[in-house]
């Protein structure tokens, strides 16, 4: 018989197993990634929902028209229909800009960023809202980011970068005269 003795084979299995061990979940990591960024490749681009379209339309037209809370129940709406309709969260950003929320409008413009990260209109939005929060450099960092994105020619790019320069909105305060005496209580 030529068979291996038996603490040779306990060896050779502890051998194998310890190999397995060690390398198994690289492999599977590997394995993974591979898979995600091959389906990736072969994603389709989303076809909105019919109703959520017509919802978002008539949330247009409801901005259009100056009214932004039916505007916003309406894009909501639309998001509750079709939660992977990523302009939504664009005209749900727009709203909230135009209710003074800018960091209500950066959630939304970050929302449409992680869905699609190369969206110049989200990257540009943020950019703007964080311009009128006052964030002047987290804005430059968008700014640099759609310059490496499209380039300084990009509608989006002329956009943000004019936007930066004028600044931050500033208020200021008016003097008030007072009618009444001031008295202590």
């Amino acid at each position: 018989m030529t068979d291996t003795p038996p603490i040779a084979a306990a060896n050779d299995r502890s051998r194998w197993k310890e190999l397995f061990m060690r390398y198994a979940p690289a492999a599977a990591l590997l394995s993974l990634f591979v898979a995600v960024s091959a389906s990736v490749g072969f994603a389709e681009d989303h076809q909105p929902d019919p109703r959520a379209a017509a919802l978002v339309a008539e949330g247009r037209s409801q901005m259009q028209a100056g009214n932004v809370q039916d505007a916003i129940s309406s894009f909501e709406a639309a998001l509750a229909v079709d939660p992977a309709y990523t302009a939504i969260y664009l005209d749900l950003a727009s709203a909230a800009r135009a209710e003074g929320l800018q960091g209500k409008a950066i959630h939304f413009y970050r929302e449409a960023q992680e869905r699609d990260p190369e969206n110049l209109a989200a990257i540009a939005g943020e950019g703007e809202a964080l311009v009128e929060k006052g964030a002047i450099s987290a804005a430059r960092e968008n700014l640099s980011r759609l310059r490496d994105l499209c380039g300084s020619d990009c509608a989006e790019t002329a956009t943000l970068a004019a936007a930066i320069d004028r600044g931050p909105l500033v208020m200021t305060a008016e003097m008030v005269t007072q009618d009444e005496e001031v008295t202590q209580n």
